[in-house]
């Protein structure tokens, strides 16, 4: 009787086929399988990621078309070239042929009354340019003459005022009404500098510049 009896439990399928699918009494034995799962399902995302950034990448030639665009544009923008300022020509006298001495020193002090000798005196450089500048662009104020001349321009500097002031000096040969007319020019050319910038030690200057003119053309052939 004891040859016909059953074993308590079933036994293990001999079947290798079946121990590969995990049917075995061993739950273990299913780990395998989920982890083929997992490996397929990371390829076919990875397969499925990679097309979708080669779609939405953006195309080289779209990137440098659009710098070619941009340097284009810029380089297109149109340049403003201003013109050089032209100084007045003086009828019947070449610029060329003018000639001015050098500033020279004259009177400094507290005031007009109270002013000595021009030696002690110290420089004003942007005053001693504005005064040759009006000298030479005031030609046509020139008294007119079949011989050379000479006029001295007189810059007196008056800091407490603020005043600037041009007149014919005692030492040119030109005076008088045809000499007042030239210096009344250079005053009103005189372009001011500004009084509250320029480093000085006295409240008044007076400041000279000799200028020789060629005789005129015109008055010549007269």
């Amino acid at each position: 009787m004891s040859g016909s009896m059953r074993p308590p439990f079933p036994s293990a399928p001999s079947d290798p086929a079946l121990r590969r699918l995990g049917l075995g009494p061993s739950g273990g034995r299913a780990r395998p399988v989920r982890a083929q799962l997992i490996v397929i399902i990371v390829l076919a995302l990875t397969l499925l990621a990679v097309p979708l950034y080669l779609m939405r990448r953006p195309s080289p030639k779209a990137v440098v078309q659009l710098d070619a665009g941009t340097a284009q544009s810029t380089s297109a923008a149109p340049s403003i070239a201003l013109p050089a300022p032209k100084l007045p020509e003086a009828s019947g006298f070449a610029p060329e042929k003018l000639k001015v001495s050098e500033i020279r020193k004259v009177r400094c002090g507290a005031s007009a009354k109270n002013a000595s000798e021009g030696e002690a005196c110290d420089s004003l450089p942007v005053f001693e340019k504005a005064l040759l500048d009006a000298v030479k662009t005031t030609l046509d104020c020139a008294p007119r003459s079949n011989k050379p001349g000479t006029i001295n321009f007189v810059l007196e500097i008056d800091f407490t005022r603020k005043l600037l002031h041009v007149f014919p000096g005692a030492s040119g040969e030109w005076r008088g009404p045809k000499a007042r007319r030239a210096t009344k020019c250079a005053t009103d050319a005189l372009v001011a500098p500004d009084f509250t910038t320029a480093v000085h030690q006295y409240r008044y200057y007076a400041i000279a510049v000799m200028a020789t003119y060629p005789p005129n053309a015109s008055s010549a052939q007269k």
